[in-house]
């Protein structure tokens, strides 16, 4: 499933970091008057402005006041490296996190309840609040609560206590794709995909959705690995 931009400043950020990307604004050259690009995107100046900052956050702009925005690089720097080299790299844990968590979902829509499903649902509606407020730290902690919360339900104390035991790891690379701003709303979206399968007590479907949700946040966080049974 392909990611979509969800607001006018998504989808001007994901314009403009494609356009530099193809060099129809080259390394070094001026980006078009403000006015100019916000008439031709049809985005308010104040929306604009946020879409700039967002690509110098990344590194791909450079904005000088008074003379103009320059494009500084075509690839996004990485401004928020990974902290846990010393304990496991970030493409090993997300392959850990698919290699259980897809497993733990299909037991969980077996034994899912109720209350369960409400839990879930209000996590997911605070979730996109945290998100559309750009409170990551908030977002990752709800983000992590509601993947231990299908562990606990799949009732594999062995496997929890692995995924516990690397809560901060896990937080983490939850935050991680966060940073992509244009795409900052896809793990809401993801998870709402979970539940469904998890309402519906399909577990083949759960565990699909739950890998799923993984490998796209690893590729919002710059990671590709293999999946198996896959090309």
């Amino acid at each position: 499933m392909k990611n979509v931009p969800h607001t006018v400043t998504d989808a001007a950020i994901a314009t403009i970091r494609e356009r530099i990307e193809s060099s129809v604004y080259p390394v070094g050259s001026l980006l078009p008057a403000q006015r100019q690009l916000s008439e031709e995107l049809a985005i308010s100046r104040a929306s604009l402005r946020e879409a700039l900052s967002t690509l110098e956050a990344l590194g791909l702009l450079h904005i000088r006041p008074g003379k103009g925005v320059y494009v500084n690089s075509a690839q996004a720097s990485n401004a928020h490296p990974w902290r846990f080299d010393d304990q496991a790299s970030l493409p090993d844990t997300y392959q850990m996190r698919f290699a259980l968590e897809g497993f733990v979902a299909r037991l969980a829509a077996h034994s899912i309840g109720d209350s369960d499903i409400d839990w879930l649902d209000d996590n997911l509606e605070s979730l996109r609040g945290a998100l559309e407020e750009a409170e990551l730290d908030e977002a990752a902690q709800l983000d992590f609560a509601f993947h231990m919360r299908i562990v606990s339900l799949a009732g594999n104390a062995a496997i929890e206590s692995i995924l516990r035991g690397s809560a901060e790891i896990m937080k983490e690379s939850q935050r991680l794709p966060f940073y992509r701003r244009e795409l900052v709303l896809s793990t809401y979206h993801e998870h709402a995909v979970i539940i469904e399968a998890l309402k519906a007590r399909d577990g083949e479907k759960a565990g699909m959705a739950i890998e799923r949700h993984i490998v796209n946040a690893a590729q919002r966080a710059g990671v590709h690995f293999p999946v198996p049974g896959k090309p």
